[in-house]
């Protein structure tokens, strides 16, 4: 549920128009159709450059197409990728190393391909008993250690990877049938920037654009680079834009943030906070930013802790208190009800709740965020009463022994009897 919190900030300091920006620069010269240097990506932290409705595929695409354009067929140099806008910590306070492997603790930085997450293919070998044939895509920084079985046709299929906590390796255990299609698993990636520069590079050579050198970092090439601008920042060459892209709006990237608790794009938002008129672009800037919204908001300081935008670390703490008189205010504002309001998921209907509180009047009525890691479940949204009227609310239930199925039921209830209330 610190989602709320996080969206609820973003729109106030950024805009529910706010779009993120990222551009392709060179301060090398074009001769004879070839780039005779290096070919700069300068992102903001867009985190909608995924799979979602192939956009990145366009958006790379959109990308040959310009350099096509500026009369580019080939590139001499490297594929730098310049993530400035943001600070180096990619991952969360408080956030457990035994999951960094998932694509929910996923790394946030300026630049973001797929969710900084690549595809983990694991296929059966050749016979029963050879190591089943693992692989991933170039430029996430992870090796693989095999330990992968190959078994019978008829076996029970299993898969589990982990990262090991003092390298960056990626360790692939489990049983692979013969006659099986395949295991895919979303891996987060090490570094989001070298995945960024590296995806974007195999991409321009398979649209036709050869790149003679690698995908870098920008931090690993500054010793080559140059200048600063007039803030102090390095700015590595005078660099002119060849093509400019924006991301959607806030309000459809609330969406997805909201309705599928999309965790990368909350931590996204913290950092976009934080870099908002010149500030910093990071989790410490954007929760200042953040307590002065809350502050200004009259939400009490000893009502909440933010540690992330996400809601991942367990140094989080908000009280129900809080969550409903942020929720009673996005509604009253007219700037936010509409805006916020669709971002939610639905019961019975979208989202996180899809299947939930359904052939109940709180099916199609109810609209909450939900919350689980272990032994937490939140809900915490709006909800019509008979009466028409709204009701806002918010459920926390923390370090429970019971299955989390019965906690969950619960809090449906709760609702479905909130959505059956009457005054008459």
């Amino acid at each position: 549920n610190m989602k709320i919190l996080t969206l609820a900030a973003a729109a106030e300091t950024l805009g529910w128009d706010y779009r993120f920006t990222t551009t392709l620069e060179t301060a090398s010269p074009v001769e004879q159709g070839v780039l005779r240097g290096d070919l700069f990506i300068r992102g903001t932290g867009d985190p909608t450059i995924n799979w979602r409705d192939a956009r990145a595929a366009g958006v790379v695409a959109e990308w040959a197409r310009a350099l096509k354009d500026a009369g580019i067929h080939r590139i001499e140099g490297r594929i730098v990728g310049d993530d400035q806008a943001f600070d180096e910590e990619w991952l969360g306070g408080g956030w457990s190393w035994d999951y960094l492997q998932y694509g929910y603790a996923a790394p946030v930085g300026a630049l973001q391909f797929n969710e900084s997450t690549a595809p983990l293919s694991v296929l059966p070998g050749a016979a029963a008993g050879e190591p089943a044939a693992v692989s991933l895509p170039p430029g996430t920084g992870l090796t693989v250690l095999n330990r992968a079985v190959t078994v019978p046709q008829g076996t029970s299929e299993t898969l589990d990877f982990k990262r090991h906590v003092d390298r960056a390796v990626l360790e692939v255990t489990g049983l692979v049938p013969l006659g099986s299609p395949g295991i895919s698993r979303n891996v987060a990636v090490v570094n989001p920037t070298l995945y960024f520069v590296e995806s974007v590079r195999q991409s321009f050579i398979d649209l036709g654009i050869p790149v003679e050198g690698g995908a870098a970092d920008i931090d690993d090439v500054a010793p080559l680079w140059g200048g600063s601008d007039s803030s102090g920042v390095t700015s590595y060459g005078d660099r002119k834009v060849l093509a400019s892209t924006t991301s959607p709006p806030l309000r459809e990237i609330g969406i997805v943030l909201m309705k599928f608790s999309q965790n990368l794009y909350a931590e996204t938002l913290v950092k976009a906070i934080g870099a908002a008129r010149g500030g910093l672009g990071s989790i410490p800037g954007g929760r200042v930013r953040m307590q002065d919204t809350l502050t200004d908001w009259n939400i009490p300081r000893d009502a909440y802790i933010i540690a992330d935008g996400s809601g991942l670390s367990r140094y989080n703490y908000v009280s129900a208190e809080a969550i409903t008189a942020i929720l009673e205010r996005m509604y009253r504002d007219p700037r936010h009800r509409e805006a916020f309001a669709a971002t939610l998921p639905i019961a019975g209907r979208d989202g996180t709740i899809g299947s939930r509180m359904r052939r109940s009047r709180a099916e199609g009525n109810a609209m909450a965020k939900t919350g689980s890691i272990a032994n937490v479940r939140s809900l915490s949204g709006y909800v019509e009463t008979r009466d028409g009227e709204t009701l806002v609310f918010s459920i926390l239930a923390n370090d429970f022994p019971i299955p989390a199925s019965t906690v969950t039921w619960i809090a449906d209830l709760a609702v479905e009897v909130l959505a059956n209330f009457t005054r008459r």
